[in-house]
């Protein structure tokens, strides 16, 4: 099955709604969600949640994966600091979540499509107002559009291979 990107590269800008993938904790943030979802509170219908055992289980290539298919930004949410359910997860969390903002700035991703959130259980109205922050941030900054970034990046890859192959031609003759 061939890997497709989740939004369409034809949409025009004004057609265009933000996309946000959310890596919630089981625990703390999934249920928090549910709650504000049980209490009837909005937040934006743009973000696709996805259920993680805990927040430190969220590889660093999820993220990646989720901007290379579409994703506009990312959220993640975890237990709050010292209430993890697997003791030390959160904090394995905010090594990794430091750890790709460096490699997204390196990628030329702006550092406001990325956000980590500590939302306990009992915290919905949190999670509600979280989201519907990072959706507006995420809209302001406008279309991600990684994949055809791919193609740019593709094209000096090959620009590079070429010079490298006709400098060793020169070279040996």
């Amino acid at each position: 099955m061939e890997d497709k990107p989740i939004t369409d590269q034809l949409v025009t800008s004004a057609d265009w709604e933000p996309l946000v993938v959310a890596f919630f904790c089981n625990w703390c943030t999934y249920t928090a969600a549910d709650l504000a979802g049980v209490s009837r509170m909005g937040y934006d219908h743009n973000v696709r949640v996805i259920r993680v055992m805990c927040s430190g289980r969220v590889d660093p290539q999820f993220v990646l994966d989720a901007f290379a298919h579409g994703a506009d930004g990312v959220l993640i949410g975890g237990c709050h600091p010292g209430d993890c359910h697997y003791v030390e997860g959160n904090y394995k969390t905010l090594r990794r979540y430091h750890l790709l903002k460096r490699v997204l700035r390196d990628l030329g991703i702006e550092e406001g499509r990325l956000r980590l959130e500590w939302i306990a259980a009992s915290e919905g109205e949190k999670v509600a107002k979280t989201i519907n922050e990072m959706v507006e941030q995420v809209r302001a900054l406008g279309p991600l559009r990684l994949t055809r970034r791919f193609k740019e990046w593709d094209a000096e890859l090959a620009s590079h291979e070429a010079e490298a192959q006709s400098e060793e031609v020169a070279t040996h003759a």
